[in-house]
């Protein structure tokens, strides 16, 4: 029998859209060619390859959202401080904040609720749907 997680009981997380993890440092939000898709159909863009050129970049061998110089994803809208895409949003984004970072030990989980409103807070979460999700983004 292998030794159950620190958070075996289950975590709270309710994302109250205050989009502070769309926000800040530069970073990645890793994107598949299906997600490309969802998201060109949710801004009305019917020509992928267009989608493409105008809100992906190239990393290496993979593809990311691109930013705008503050470090804001390109789906930021920073006066309504909301998501543009949030039903299609890419499944780094919907997986947050069950990832392996966040779900090291209880001071990593403690340190991403000081950073999200939403962690800790509202739906409880049991282990095998925080599992589910923890193994779709390993990061």
């Amino acid at each position: 029998m292998s030794e159950q997680p620190w958070y075996r009981e289950g975590l709270r997380f309710q994302c109250t859209q205050c989009g502070d993890c769309c926000t800040g440092a530069p970073g990645y939000v890793w994107v598949n060619q299906e997600e490309i898709q969802r998201l060109a159909a949710a801004v009305g863009q019917a020509d992928v390859e267009q989608f493409e050129q105008t809100y992906v970049r190239k990393v290496g061998i993979r593809r990311s959202l691109r930013e705008f110089p503050n470090g804001d994803c390109v789906f930021f809208d920073g006066q309504s401080r909301k998501c543009q895409v949030y039903d299609a949003r890419p499944r780094q984004c919907r997986t947050w904040p069950f990832w392996d970072s966040n779900l090291r030990t209880p001071d990593a989980w403690r340190e991403t609720c000081e950073v999200c409103p939403g962690s800790g807070q509202g739906q409880l979460y049991q282990l095998e749907q925080i599992e589910q999700q923890r193994q779709v983004m390993r990061i």
